[in-house]
């Protein structure tokens, strides 16, 4: 099974497509699933079926020892990883709510790379992928959308992390949520 550890923006999908919309048709775009839009906390990867409910139970502890009670995040702005110059993402960032999920991230990533998963190779920077750049044909109208743009997504509640398998299909990728965790 492929898993990632999420905050989903659930409810924001015409918010979403309405940001997406300011890159265009961009060549080189590919834009993420409006309704699959989300904050990873952790990819993990390929896991065995058979680890699947230690790895829960794992996340439940680490999101306890997080401390963290439900929150308000605040979506907006517009971002580009690794750079502005070679764009390979583009995502909308969290204006509020970022150290929330920044102390969710390091108790998952501490229980996960404890549990022998590959630790993160990043610093993490919550954000929300609504876009990936195949090539660089339309970088030109990209950048000038994260240069002029300052759009907000909204406000979300965040009372749960999800568990998600990812299963790649040729249409792009089909998410289902293993398991809930309510802080």
């Amino acid at each position: 099974m492929r898993l990632f550890v999420s905050v989903d923006l659930d409810g924001f999908a015409a918010e979403i497509r309405s940001v997406q919309e300011r890159v265009g048709d961009a060549s080189g775009v590919r834009r993420t699933d409006p309704e699959n839009v989300h904050v990873t906390l952790k990819f993990l990867g390929e896991v065995e079926e058979e680890r699947v409910s230690d790895l829960a139970a794992n996340l439940a502890d680490a999101i306890d020892e997080a401390g963290v009670e439900p929150f308000a995040a605040v979506f907006g702005g517009l971002g580009a990883f690794p750079s502005e110059e070679y764009i390979r993402v583009i995502w909308v960032g969290v204006r509020e709510g970022g150290d929330e999920l920044a102390r969710l991230h390091g108790a998952i990533e501490n229980r996960t790379t404890e549990m022998g998963f590959d630790p993160a190779d990043h610093e993490f920077t919550p954000h929300a992928t609504i876009a990936r750049m195949d090539h660089a044909g339309g970088k030109d109208r990209v950048q000038r959308a994260l240069r002029e743009s300052d759009p907000t997504v909204g406000a979300l509640n965040v009372d749960e992390v999800r568990l998600t398998e990812s299963v790649l299909a040729d249409d792009g990728p089909e998410y289902t949520t293993v398991e809930r965790f309510e802080l």
